[in-house]
């Protein structure tokens, strides 16, 4: 199905009224980057085994500058520039993680991440199940993943849904500031192989910040998802910056009388069942939305699995998934800005779920 043109919004540098959080006290606004930037440094303050390494990490402070200001501060042994080679310091990263060490290797963006494949999925996702639990290998694999803007076909693909399928790996989507600080540190101190999906055009973007979130030991548990909006008509599921505008076209919903419950997964392997059955049993509908690719992606997974639980029994309504087109990422922005849903889409389907004429 093809999305027929509808007018740009500057959605993505205005959506962080959107998200609040009643029980916190914030402190201050930051960036993603920011927020990005300061979990990484906090933990390598925190334990000497942690060290960064990939492309440009180091002298240049980063090809999205997430790493800005670490090389000066920790030196060449903690902030390690490589050549442009994924598989080897892929290679070296697991290696090192198997010695003791606690490697964060960086992937300019996870399209790279295919030269490194083998390394990741037979590498490091199997050794401790092949080793009989022996060998644990704490490696993060982090960087930007999905589409930016102007990326075209080989650059703009999201490999969530390729990365939860392995068993041996944890895979985690943030999207807010406060899912980045806790999504990396939690990332960082776990015994098992932790894959981080980043959006570039996140980056950029400023959210409030609680003084919970700004402490050096905030972690988001591995698994547990977040209600950022609670609502009693249907239930969102979503993740990433997709989340943005599921939580956008929620804030519509609202408007015309349709109250959505919005799920931020946060992590996908594992998922948090409980919280979207919950949910589900309280709405009685249901939409995945997800910015990849519709066959074999989050959302086939998610409804899957509700297909295969009594939760099924209490759907009022069959559920959908709202995703990306099926079609490689076009160079052309105004192509480009209609093959991913955008709160306008999000809006359409989940009217047509709730009998609403659109």
């Amino acid at each position: 199905m093809l999305f027929l043109p509808r007018p740009k919004n500057n959605i993505l540098s205005n959506i962080s009224c959107t998200f609040r959080q009643q029980n916190y006290r914030f402190i201050k606004k930051m960036t993603v980057r920011d927020a990005l930037n300061s979990a990484l440094d906090e933990e390598l303050a925190r334990d000497e085994r942690v060290f960064i390494l990939g492309e440009e990490v180091a002298e240049y402070d980063g090809a999205y500058k997430a790493t800005k200001g670490l090389w000066k501060k920790y030196g060449d042994k903690r902030l390690i520039d490589t050549p442009i080679t994924e598989a080897g310091f892929c290679g070296i990263a697991i290696g090192a993680a198997l010695a003791g060490l606690r490697p964060i290797c960086e992937f300019m963006t996870f399209n790279f991440s295919m030269q490194a494949i083998d390394r990741v999925v037979n590498g490091a996702a199997k050794n401790c199940y092949m080793s009989g639990g022996i060998y644990s290998v704490p490696v993060v694999f982090r960087g930007p993943n999905g589409n930016a803007k102007g990326l075209a076909a080989q650059h703009s693909q999201c490999f969530a849904s390729w990365y939860m399928s392995v068993p041996g790996l944890k895979v985690m989507s943030p999207s807010t500031c406060e899912d980045y600080r806790g999504c990396i540190k939690s990332a960082v101190r776990d015994p098992d192989p932790v894959v981080v999906l980043e959006s570039e055009l996140l980056y950029n973007i400023e959210f409030p910040v609680s003084d919970q979130a700004m402490d050096k030991d905030f972690t988001i548990p591995i698994g547990k998802a977040k209600i950022e909006k609670p609502g009693k008509h249907i239930t969102l599921t979503t993740h990433g910056q997709a989340t943005l505008y599921t939580m956008q076209a929620a804030e519509i919903l609202a408007g015309q009388g349709i109250e959505a419950e919005v799920i931020n997964l946060r992590s996908l392997r594992p998922l948090d069942w409980d919280t979207i059955f919950k949910s589900i049993s309280k709405t009685h509908r249901l939409m995945t939305v997800e910015l990849g690719w519709p066959r074999c992606g989050v959302g086939s997974e998610i409804v899957a699995t509700v297909m295969e639980n009594p939760v099924f029994f209490e759907l009022d309504a069959p559920a959908v998934r709202c995703t990306g087109i099926d079609v490689p990422m076009p160079y052309a922005e105004t192509i480009e800005y209609e093959c991913t849903p955008k709160d306008h889409h999000i809006v359409d389907f989940a009217k047509k779920i709730c009998s609403v004429k659109t």
